[in-house]
């Protein structure tokens, strides 16, 4: 059971040279989500001369993020797991995939990726804000914690589906695409309400840097607990127990 799986570690999984080169992955992999993710944003700011978010905009938005989660995904995949995300490193933590402390290093890695992104974002700007994750007008906390951790369920849930189970076979190679287009789509979902962020990271950089952390404990709590139910469910249902997969010719 995944409850008995869950270890803080050894005091090594924060300095063997191992660790150090997952931890580096983890860090440029969240540094090119981020800069294309965030940067796209920037873009479309730039050439509306700041207008409100249009359908285009919100479409231009879900491809930059998804085209930049798939290339950090896969450009990691080998070296540390290609996490690029603390709520999906925290899902792999409560699903007893890796140790506390293999995760704090994670966790710090992606949140210095994030922000050197936008730092190096800012500068080749000109200076230009790195506009922090955001509600808009008529949505609450509530409605948009409920949907981050609606969101992040379905993006660690596919997670798990594709790159962590076991007995994903084939489905593995698809994992980095997978990943990448639930981000994509979540956007199209929840960018209008909330930015859809599903990643503490990936709000992390934006708000440090522009210094504006107003409701930024959403994009915590509602990714984190939305990770962390879709590890649970799926290492208890999908994982725990033996299931075999159907044959070809039905799958």
């Amino acid at each position: 059971m995944p409850i008995r799986e869950i270890a803080i570690g050894r005091p090594e999984d924060t300095y063997h040279p191992d660790a150090l080169r997952a931890a580096l992955a983890e860090f440029f992999s969240t540094l090119i989500f981020v800069f294309a993710g965030e940067g796209s944003g920037m873009a479309f700011s730039f050439l509306t001369d700041g207008g409100s978010t249009t359908p285009s905009g919100l479409i231009a938005a879900a491809l930059a993020h998804g085209f930049g989660l798939f290339v950090g995904v896969s450009v990691a995949a080998n070296i540390s797991g290609g996490h690029v995300n603390p709520a999906v490193t925290f899902g792999a933590f409560v699903g007893g995939n890796i140790t506390l402390l293999r995760g704090i290093l994670y966790w710090i890695a992606q949140l210095l990726g994030s922000a050197v992104a936008c730092l190096l974002l800012k500068f080749s700007t000109h200076g230009m804000t790195t506009s922090a994750f955001a509600l808009s007008s008529g949505v609450t906390v509530w409605n948009a914690f409920v949907m981050e951790i609606v969101m992040t369920f379905g993006l660690v849930y596919t997670v798990y589906a594709t790159a962590i189970d076991p007995k994903k076979g084939n489905v593995g190679i698809i994992a980095p695409i997978a990943i990448g287009l639930i981000v994509a789509a979540n956007i199209l979902a929840g960018g209008a309400f909330d930015g859809a962020s599903m990643n503490p990271a990936m709000s992390f950089g934006p708000a440090l840097v522009s210094w504006d952390w107003k409701n930024h404990w959403v994009y915590w709590a509602g990714p984190l607990i939305g990770g962390g139910l879709a590890a649970l469910i799926y290492e208890f249902v999908f994982i725990s127990h033996t299931h075999e997969p159907l044959p070809s010719t039905e799958y």
